[in-house]
């Protein structure tokens, strides 16, 4: 396993089948990643959004079985890029990819096979030096003949292209419905080895990342269609109150929604601050439940110029 996924303690598994490991989800834009790694992990750690490319880095969920510990690895839609952000968003998959054991190739049931999927799968291929598990997602919202005809399309695609298969498995983020099978799949193709977290961690996302997801979530579902690629989130600062009760403690957030030009930002506040007061009141109840506590939240709002195109800007907002 590459440096980047290693993990400095390891603990001892139950016994000698013992299996972990990696895997990465990959994909296009609003393929269903993000969903479906909650679905698995049982608890929000990744943002969703019907907007493409809403993820733009890797999340990592973590499960524990009595037979294996199963790391998850949500990663960016694999895309066309546009800016130096997108180039760096599709370098990350790339990386990622080849430092996993197991790689979950997901596909949406309702969407057709298109020119992106055949370009997926054939770079798949090139790099293959581990299973790949094809996961048809969302068939709550397809047909049994789309689901059908989904499958078809990507077995005839694999077989083109040369990329190996080891299981084609259709499910639903949503109902549930096949995840079980997945999990039980994809932890028998991980090598046997040692537990490499805790047995009650989920996630190694800092808490501080998660809460800027999360404000970014909510303005996500808040904006105007031209909006999404131009939203960033940062947590300025995150304490306790100082002088509460133990009992009634308080989490104080400062944050800071950035867009890219001085048109954009009345957009995101709203009249008289009407959009801003639903994007805090919608990412509140969320961190709240993240952080398990109430929550205080001011947002500010600041135009960082054409920040997906500037390495400066890039760097400063964690990318």
């Amino acid at each position: 396993m590459a440096d980047k996924y290693a993990i400095e303690q390891p603990s001892s598994g139950e016994g000698n089948d013992f299996r972990s490991g990696f895997v990465c989800l990959v994909g296009r834009p609003n393929a269903g990643k993000s969903t479906l790694i909650n679905s698995i992990i049982g608890r929000k750690i990744a943002i969703t959004s019907d907007r493409p490319q809403t993820t733009r880095r890797t999340v990592r969920g973590v499960l524990t079985r009595k037979d294996g510990q199963l790391i998850i690895v949500d990663t960016p839609g694999l895309h066309k890029p546009k800016t130096l952000l997108g180039e760096r968003l599709n370098d990350l998959v790339r990386s990622t990819w080849t430092e996993v054991d197991v790689i979950g190739f997901c596909l949406a049931a309702n969407e057709q096979t298109g020119v992106g999927d055949r370009r997926l799968a054939a770079e798949l291929a090139e790099i293959q030096r581990g299973p790949v598990v094809c996961i048809i997602t969302k068939t709550d919202v397809a047909t049994p003949d789309q689901i059908a005809a989904r499958l078809t399309s990507v077995q005839e695609l694999a077989e083109k292209v040369g990329l190996e298969v080891s299981e084609y498995v259709p499910l639903s983020a949503v109902t549930g419905a096949n995840v079980d099978v997945l999990v039980d799949l994809v932890i028998a193709g991980l090598p046997v080895g040692p537990q490499l977290f805790p047995a009650t961690q989920d996630t190694d996302e800092p808490e501080e990342a998660m809460v800027a997801e999360l404000i970014r979530e909510a303005a996500l579902a808040d904006v105007k269609d031209e909006l999404p690629h131009s939203i960033a989130a940062t947590v300025d600062e995150m304490t306790l109150r100082e002088g509460r009760p133990v009992d009634k403690p308080l989490m104080d957030i400062h944050a800071t929604i950035h867009v890219e030009r001085d048109s954009q930002k009345p957009i995101i506040i709203g009249k008289g601050g009407a959009h801003l007061k639903r994007i805090g009141t919608a990412a509140r109840g969320n961190i709240e439940v993240l952080v398990g506590m109430p929550v205080y939240l001011n947002i500010h709002v600041r135009v960082a110029k054409e920040w997906q195109r500037d390495p400066k800007q890039l760097r400063r907002l964690g990318f």
